[in-house]
């Protein structure tokens, strides 16, 4: 919110238990004005990497960015001066909690180089406690026990639900640089009947050429109320997609793990059934091999399902028997040949189909690395 005079709200870092840096104030100013952080970093002449970092408190707010600010935000650059004062003195109070042996334990199970590498964390040699700050910074929680709830809980009922090994500390970071992806998207409200309504749109897309349908797919579902972002997983993670639902937006999260056309479509549309059908959790991750799958999984398999290949076509697909048969019916349906091969793979109705068969009729999909 703003003040009288339109100045954005500023948050100190004043709090006892906590340090805020002022990328809080600058967000909200952003959400005020309806500006993404790249729309904001043109404006800055900086870059989108750096404005990121800035907002997340990972990396100082320098004089010469006060100015910066004050030219185009109109917000005097002593106060955001004032704002990077208060934090870093924070920090130095608060630095003494980051001592106990149960922060260094986390730091240490962070994926912190591939971090850096996607260029999450700032590059260059910093001490573990700094390291601590940042990291905490990036995932927006003022201190461990923030962290575990938001992510920790989510990260064990993962782990518990599937038989693949997964690195405790790697799912969420993958699902914190979806959620900041996220945030760079511009959506409409929520429109439930809306989205329901651009499946067929959605759907058409599984024709297209991967290198085309991403923004495609994120500008339906944007109109929706859905952020759809792309996040190549990080080792360990084993997510194949999220659904999580954050204020009023509803964030779908893909990865690619597959990197198959078949095993990207399945995952979206399985993740849009529990957008539409299951908004009552905040947090839903998937994963394929998982040791049992619940209602809510199911429901949504078998929304995928329906919507790619309808049970009307099911006879149709017992009569399939070569790569030429697949494309002829996939073409009268409207759908990628790689999905027919897929169903016909995996679903047991369809003993005479080897998991190999067909499979160069599947298209590679791959997501640049990065937030």
């Amino acid at each position: 919110m703003t003040t009288g005079n339109d100045a954005p709200r500023l948050y100190p870092a004043g709090d006892l238990d906590q340090a805020i840096p002022p990328g809080d104030t600058l967000r909200e100013l952003l959400d005020e004005r309806n500006m993404t952080q790249r729309d904001l970093a043109t404006r800055l002449d900086m870059s989108p990497k750096h404005v990121n970092q800035l907002i997340q408190g990972l990396v100082p707010l320098s004089s010469d960015m006060a100015h910066r600010l004050e030219l185009v935000t109109g917000t005097p650059a002593r106060l955001w001066n004032r704002l990077e004062a208060e934090y870093r003195t924070a920090l130095i109070r608060l630095r003494p909690g980051l001592h106990t042996s149960e922060y260094m334990e986390w730091l240490q199970n962070q994926p912190v180089r591939e971090l850096i590498k996607r260029g999450v964390l700032p590059d260059g040699k910093v001490d573990d406690h700094s390291r601590i700050e940042q990291l905490l910074a990036f995932f927006a929680v003022a201190n461990l026990e923030a962290w575990k709830e938001l992510y920790g809980a989510p990260a064990v009922a993962f782990r518990k639900s599937t038989t693949l090994s997964s690195k405790a500390h790697a799912l969420p970071a993958w699902l914190r640089m979806g959620e900041l992806q996220a945030e760079e998207v511009v959506c409409d409200a929520y429109d439930a009947r809306g989205l329901r309504r651009s499946l067929t749109e959605l759907r058409a897309l599984t024709l297209r050429d991967p290198a085309v349908f991403k923004d495609q797919i994120q500008e339906i579902c944007a109109r929706c109320g859905v952020a759809v972002v792309f996040v190549d997983e990080i080792q360990g993670c084993r997510a194949s997609g999220a659904t999580l639902h954050r204020g009023a937006k509803k964030i779908i999260i893909l990865s690619s793990r597959y990197k198959t056309d078949d095993h990207f479509w399945f995952t979206l549309f399985h993740e849009i059934g529990h957008v539409l059908n299951h908004q009552e959790e905040k947090v839903r991750i998937d994963v394929e091999g998982a040791q049992e799958k619940d209602a809510k999984e199911l429901e949504a398999d078998a929304f995928a399902s329906e919507l790619l290949i309808p049970r009307d076509y099911v006879d149709e697909l017992r009569t399939l028997k070569s790569k030429v048969d697949v494309v002829r019916f996939a073409d009268k349906i409207g759908i990628a040949p790689g999905i027919v091969v897929a169903r016909l793979q995996r679903d047991p109705q369809f003993p005479s189909w080897d998991w190999k068969d067909g499979n160069g009729l599947k298209r590679k999909i791959e997501f640049s690395k990065g937030t």
